[in-house]
C-alpha cells in the first residue's frame, strides 16, 4: 500500500485492516485469513452462526475491501482447539 492512496488503487485481494468495530490492532501481514463458509466447516455450523459470532465479539473479524468478514485462521484454529469451548451456536 502507498501511504494516502485511494481504497480504489489498491491491489485486487488486498485486506483493510479496519475490521469489526470491536476489533483492535491489525492482522498480521503473513496470517491466512479464512472465509465464514471455511470457519463454518470446522465448526460444523452454517456461515450465519460464525458472523453472529463475530457481532458477538466471540470471534475477531477483519473486512476486505469488498466488505466481506475474514478470520485469523490461528485465532480459529485455537479456538477449536480449546476443550469444550466451542461458541454457543445458538446467540
Amino acid at each position: 500500500d502507498r501511504p494516502g492512496a485511494p481504497m480504489w488503487s489498491r491491489p485486487s485481494g488486498a485486506v483493510a485492516h479496519l475490521g469489526e468495530k470491536h476489533m483492535s490492532g491489525r492482522v498480521p501481514s503473513s496470517a491466512r485469513l479464512m472465509t465464514p463458509a471455511e470457519v463454518a466447516a470446522l465448526f460444523r455450523v452454517d456461515p450465519k452462526t460464525v458472523t453472529r459470532w463475530a457481532k458477538a465479539g466471540k470471534l475477531h473479524a477483519v473486512r476486505t475491501l469488498g466488505g466481506h468478514r475474514r478470520y485469523d485462521e490461528q485465532e480459529v484454529r485455537a479456538l477449536r482447539d480449546q476443550p469444550g469451548a466451542r461458541p454457543s451456536a445458538y446467540l
